[in-house]
């Protein structure tokens, strides 16, 4: 009679390699993946924009394979979770009670670099009231010049708006502005319209008739700001409001300006009242400045008294 072949002997399971993650380090590199901010991006563009913040979880391919293995593999952004599309509605009556922030790149010398303009504006008077120009966006840096933007002012704001970049979400902005009971406010997600005031300071910067191509360094760039914003705060006469300067509203002195204004035009009527259809005045100031003013009074507002 035949003996049987002996029994296959039994492998050990092999070791997991001494660079795997732990399960609870995986699932914490789920939750980031899967972070409002995050949901609707790639492991690529998470990877990076971390690694920007100083923070490293994994490399990029094991990011996908988190996801793969959650069943998150396809097209992420059908897997994004925003919040709720409220309209924002907020309006100032003066100074010091809206500002809005946002962050723009001046190109560096070299491709591929970039230096990152951050620029807090009052809505109501238009003026630029904190900036800084740095090397890359930092949640830390943008606290710290909230922080020194309200501290300079001297006045804590009622409300602080901005989009929803990770600067602008991270838990340190959030955390400041909980600490000075300032109401925050966001935009929709892809809604570059809920940030109107931002959005067209930008504009008028880059469409400055000596703005540059490119900074030959971080410095130069930085100079040439600090005269741009000097010029626009103080010499720049915006035609929202009134064509005063952003400086002479937040300071209130435009109804002075205002009022000397219109004793010129008076001057000018009296001497030729022929040359005019009727009797002129000098732009008026707004009371009431908005982002997203509401169409029917029904509408929920974030009021600023």
């Amino acid at each position: 009679m035949a003996s049987s072949p002996p029994a296959p002997k039994e492998r050990a399971p092999r070791p997991a390699p001494a660079s795997a993650l732990s399960p609870l380090e995986r699932a914490e590199v789920l939750a980031l993946l899967n972070r409002p901010e995050y949901a609707d991006l790639p492991p690529a563009q998470v990877w990076a924009r971390e690694l920007d913040e100083g923070r490293y979880w994994c490399s990029e391919r094991t990011m996908y394979r988190i996801l793969s293995a959650a069943g998150q593999n396809g097209e992420r952004r059908r897997l994004a979770t925003h919040p709720a599309k409220t309209v924002p509605h907020l309006v100032a009556t003066a100074p010091c009670q809206v500002l809005t922030w946002d962050i723009t790149k001046l190109r560096g010398p070299h491709k591929g670099e970039w230096y990152h303009l951050y620029v807090i504006i009052d809505i109501y008077s238009r003026y630029i009231c904190g900036w800084t120009l740095e090397r890359a966006e930092s949640a830390d840096r943008a606290e710290e010049l909230i922080r020194e933007t309200i501290e300079r002012n001297g006045i804590v704001p009622e409300t602080v708006h901005a989009d929803r970049g990770t600067s602008m979400t991270s838990k340190k902005v959030s955390q400041l502005l909980i600490d000075l009971g300032v109401t925050r406010s966001h935009s929709r997600p892809k809604v570059s319209n809920d940030n109107p005031y931002s959005e067209a300071n930008f504009k008028t910067i880059k469409y400055s008739g000596d703005y540059p191509e490119s900074f030959n360094s971080l410095t130069e760039a930085r100079d040439w700001c600090e005269a741009f914003i000097s010029y626009y705060n103080h010499e720049h006469r915006h035609s929202g409001i009134g064509l005063h300067t952003p400086a002479s509203v937040h300071f209130a002195t435009a109804d002075l300006v205002r009022e000397q204004r219109a004793v010129t035009l008076a001057e000018a009527y009296a001497r030729h009242p022929e040359r005019f259809a009727r009797r002129p005045n000098p732009p008026a100031i707004p009371t009431r400045v908005w982002i997203n003013e509401p169409k029917q009074e029904t509408e929920p507002i974030q009021q600023s008294s």
